[in-house]
This record gives structure tokens, C-alpha cells and sequence, in this order.
């Protein structure tokens, strides 16, 4: 039996297209299916219309990129400047940045290489800036300081998306730290006489005990290393 056409009068009306609707459409795009099947042909697709007609709203994929990146960064919530200590709240800034970068796969990696410009970057770091003030540190190591701050969110917000990855093909986290675990036994001490040395305090610790001493190792370092003089 032949179908009747469906009047256009009949269906949904579209959302009008708009920049924020390419980028909540490209993260929902790589929330699904990850960073490969993100692509200006798949992003016409799910808003029912071609890629050309994208490229009035963002020039192209890396600058969507940038603006995912960016709209994710917008979930940062900063703490009030009266809530604790300078170090209370810079740690809240950069642990929230590490968060907010980690729920979309591989979605840190763009701003590796990168200085950040874009609005929501821009607010992290002057609020990391507005924290190191409090700190009595100079201008140009608080410079210094945001830089290797932002690096470390970055980089650790890549590795937990590389680390979840890596968990779906290995199994539970559980299996997987295990299978380290058993293949360590299997190491020479003639080869390996250091780490078989540590045992298994190697893998001691979870991932948060190790991310806290890490940022607070960096900033007892920038506490303790001017950078005047440096440059």
C-alpha cells in the first residue's frame, strides 16, 4: 500500500541553527560514539541538514573543537573569595577544571598545545590568578604558576579519558590494576631491582590520593621557586 507524504506543515518544526546548537549537538556527538565519529558531515546529519550550512557558525572542525571545549569548561564552578584559604580555592579551580574536562572523551586534548583565549578558559585562569595574589608570590612567577596549573588539569584530564578507554577493552579497573599487579611478579630483580624493590606500594593508592599529592606537590614547588631571573 503506497504511503501518503507527510506535509511539511505536519512535522516538527527544526531548531532554528545556531553555534550553540552545532556544539551541544558535537558533544553529545562524541559523548555517544567518541572522538572519530565526530566530523562536520555526522554534526549536519543529526541537525538534518549538510555541512556547508555549518561553516556559517564555526569556520571548521578544529574551531568546533575549541568551542566544546570551551561550552565544557562553562560546568566550572568557582568557589566564593571567601571560602577558605588561597590554596582551598585554587585546588577547588583546578580539580573542577580537571572534572569538567574529563566528562567528554579525549575532549582535553585540544587545549594541549594550545594558549588558552577562549571566554570559559580565560575565566579559569583568572581565577587561578585572583588565588596565587593571595599567595605573595611575584607577577611573573604567578604567571609561571597558571601556566604549569592549566598544564596539569589538562594533562591529567587526558589521562583519565585515555585511562577509561583503556578500561573497556581490559575489563573492570580492578581486573586491570591485577593484571599489572601479576605482571610485575613475573620481572626479573636483575632487571628491574628498583620497582621490584617498592613492591607492591607501586600501585598504592587510588587515583584521586594520587592527583591531591601531585597538585599539592606542585604547589609547594612554586611556593618554593622564583621565577624572576629566569627569562
Amino acid at each position: 500500500m503506497p504511503t501518503t507524504p507527510l506535509s511539511r506543515r505536519d512535522r516538527p518544526a527544526k531548531e532554528a541553527l545556531s553555534r550553540t546548537l552545532i556544539v551541544e549537538t558535537g558533544l553529545r556527538i562524541l559523548d555517544q560514539d567518541g572522538m572519530d565519529a565526530l566530523t562536520m558531515r555526522r554534526v549536519g546529519q543529526e541537525l538534518d541538514t549538510g555541512a556547508a550550512s555549518l561553516y556559517v557558525y564555526v569556520k571548521n572542525r578544529d574551531d568546533l573543537l575549541d568551542a566544546m571545549l570551551d561550552r565544557a569548561l562553562g560546568d566550572v564552578e568557582f568557589p566564593p573569595l571567601d571560602e577558605g584559604g588561597w590554596q582551598d580555592r585554587l585546588t577547588m579551580v583546578v580539580e573542577r577544571t580537571v572534572e569538567a574536562m574529563s566528562r567528554h572523551d579525549q575532549l582535553a586534548l585540544v587545549a594541549l598545545g594550545a594558549i588558552p583565549t577562549s571566554p570559559n578558559a580565560l575565566k579559569i585562569l583568572d581565577n587561578l590568578i585572583g588565588a596565587l595574589m593571595h599567595s605573595g608570590l611575584d607577577p611573573e612567577t604567578i604567571s609561571f604558576a597558571v601556566d604549569l596549573l592549566y598544564l596539569y588539569a589538562t594533562a591529567t584530564a587526558a589521562e583519565n579519558s585515555a585511562y577509561r578507554r583503556r578500561l573497556i577493552t581490559r575489563g573492570t579497573e580492578q581486573s586491570y590494576v591485577e593484571g599489572i599487579d601479576a605482571m610485575y611478579e613475573t620481572l626479573s630483580v636483575d632487571d628491574y631491582p628498583h620497582i621490584l624493590g617498592l613492591g607492591r606500594v607501586m600501585l598504592a593508592g587510588s587515583g584521586d590520593a594520587r592527583g591531591q599529592w601531585m597538585l599539592k606537590s606542585l604547589l609547594t614547588g612554586i611556593l618554593q621557586t622564583p621565577a624572576r631571573g629566569t627569562t
